[in-house]
């Protein structure tokens, strides 16, 4: 087992926590390691979603995951936000608070979306700032997660790992690796996953994130709604190597199968641990996977779209 990092433990292999799967787990109780659960569907609720969750947590790890911290928004801090989080934090013993480095609205209007940031040092100064004003309301590290995307900015001068890399150096905040961004991202702005992962720091790297895409010819889409394919697997076979370990998730939002299918899923994790890294192209789409060792052409990676910041 790797030693914990910022002092939080490494909890194994875990699923996100969703309605369709409540009536199973609480009759069930399955041997799953930990869940992780979306912070803003818990905040406000005293209902059943809220009754689950508490039965739940006398059993298993709770980790909360955010989509509404928008710690890269102009708009301030939103104050009572982060109060209703540590709130829920420290009611159902979070082991940590994770959320993305992006924005998700701005003039008080939340999009309901994951929006980029441009990479370059003024963001960078901005997105610390805030951190460090997130972490004392919290009084515990938070953990941010690598986001998909679809467009870069022009007005960007650094690469996402060297944006996060200061990042966390800068505020001991640690990293949530999604492998499936990583790859998708790759992909659509066509760069080397693997340099990516090999390029993050990897003793800030408390958890991992492992999802379905969905492929659209021209660009992946970060849809969460089918089996991990094999490419992204190698990425996550390279990541546990780089880190030694750490919290693996499995993300499954739409399309969601029968509790057992999900828990399968993430339970392949297993078989990416110990085995040698493969040595394929790496923009693979999945269907192509079986031919990599025979020299089959690889298709090529999307042309990226390039948004012009203000």
């Amino acid at each position: 087992m790797p030693p914990p990092r910022l002092g939080l433990p490494h909890l194994g292999l875990g699923v996100g926590l969703r309605g369709a799967h409540f009536p199973y787990l609480l009759q069930h109780r399955p041997a799953v390691d930990w869940f992780e659960v979306i912070s803003e569907n818990f905040m406000d609720s005293r209902g059943r979603p809220r009754y689950v969750l508490d039965q739940l947590a006398e059993q298993y790890p709770i980790v909360l995951h955010g989509v509404s911290l928008s710690i890269g928004s102009t708009d301030p801090v939103n104050i009572d936000y982060l109060r209703r989080l540590k709130a829920l934090a420290d009611e159902v013993g979070a082991v940590w608070v994770s959320d993305h480095v992006c924005w998700t609205g701005v003039a008080g209007i939340n999009a309901h979306d994951l929006l980029p940031i441009p990479l370059n040092e003024a963001s960078l100064r901005h997105v610390v700032e805030r951190i460090r004003v997130v972490q004392d309301l919290l009084e515990r590290p938070l953990i941010l997660e690598n986001p998909s995307t679809y467009v870069t900015f022009a007005a960007s001068t650094m690469t996402e790992w060297e944006f996060l890399t200061q990042m966390t150096e800068e505020t001991g905040c640690g990293l949530l690796l999604d492998v499936n961004n990583v790859y998708v991202s790759s992909v659509n702005h066509g760069f080397d996953p693997a340099a990516y992962i090999r390029s993050v720091p990897h003793d800030r790297i408390v958890q991992f994130h492992l999802a379905g895409h969905t492929d659209r010819g021209t660009h992946l889409i970060d849809t969460h709604d089918n089996h991990v394919i094999d490419p992204v697997w190698e990425m996550y076979r390279l990541a546990h190597q780089l880190t030694g370990g750490a919290s693996t998730l499995l993300e499954w939002d739409a399309n969601i199968p029968e509790f057992p299918v999900v828990h399968a899923e993430v339970l392949k994790a297993r078989q990416y641990m110990t085995r040698e890294v493969l040595q394929f192209p790496p923009h693979a789409r999945e269907g192509t996977w079986q031919d990599f060792d025979k020299g089959a052409s690889v298709p090529q990676p999307a042309t990226h779209m390039v948004a012009e910041a203000e």
